[in-house]
């Protein structure tokens, strides 16, 4: 009698193993109101450009998150953003963004709370820095 069920016990877990391992059908359940959920909204482009229309070089260039307390490294490591240059950057994540500048030979400017959904260039002047 054992003789006989091993094999027989043998072909059982065989087949359980199988039907373990063959895909599995997930339903959705559609709302009562029979009307599929709206899909989320896509995140928004975080690509920006920091363009340099003041009359000395930036040297340094800040950025994080407004929700950080601190600026974060310098982005341009060794390279410098000439007058009438621009860099190409893209933030982590949306958001509200606080940037800060130093221009070559001293003097820094700073701008809190951009929204980096809508704001696609900061712009370094003489004056300071404005998005747009």
């Amino acid at each position: 009698m054992r003789r006989r069920l091993l094999p027989a016990l043998a072909a059982l877990l065989g087949t359980a193993a199988v039907a373990a391992c063959a895909p599995q059908t997930v339903y959705v359940p559609v709302p009562a109101t029979g009307v599929a959920p709206v899909p989320m909204q896509q995140a928004c482009d975080t690509r920006f450009q920091v363009v340099n229309n003041s009359s000395r070089a930036v040297y340094s260039l800040q950025y994080s998150h407004a929700s950080r307390n601190d600026w974060g490294p310098d982005q341009l490591g060794q390279s410098m953003i000439p007058s009438g240059g621009v860099w190409n950057a893209r933030a982590a994540n949306a958001g509200l963004y606080d940037f800060r500048i130093t221009w070559n030979g001293g003097g820094a400017a700073e701008l809190r709370r951009v929204d980096i959904c809508t704001a696609s260039r900061i712009v370094v002047t003489n004056s300071g820095l404005f998005a747009r």
